[in-house]
């Protein structure tokens, strides 16, 4: 069995849940949610992980990078990995350049190789 996580949504326990209610009888509290597999990486549901980002979005933002000028999509870095489908039902793999519509066929080993670029 996987170890359970806490939700890390600020507010959490908060919100009035049956699955939040514990304790016996008597003595019952709402607690943040404890999950083995959550759904918004690290929250229980999407509230949590939005109350996360009103408190600390800005703080995360400026510690991991703002940015401060405009980012541009060229001719160099349009490339996308995508399929279609042939007439027999079978995935055709090709990067696809978004600004020249190009297309070019690659494998299925390329297609599911994170690391895999074109040589341009």
């Amino acid at each position: 069995m996987s170890e359970l996580k806490y939700c890390q949504g600020p507010e959490c326990h908060t919100y009035y849940t049956q699955d939040r209610l514990k304790g016996i009888k008597g003595s019952k509290t709402y607690q943040t949610r404890r999950r083995s597999n959550l759904m918004w990486n690290e929250f229980c549901d999407q509230r949590c992980m939005y109350d996360w980002f009103r408190k600390h979005g800005t703080r995360a933002v400026d510690h991991f990078g703002r940015l401060t000028e405009a980012k541009h999509l060229t001719e160099e870095n349009a490339w996308v990995k995508t399929y279609d489908w042939n007439s027999n039902d079978d995935r055709v793999y090709v990067y696809h350049n978004a600004i020249t519509k190009e297309r070019r066929s690659i494998t299925e080993e390329q297609y599911n190789d994170n690391n895999y670029t074109l040589n341009t």
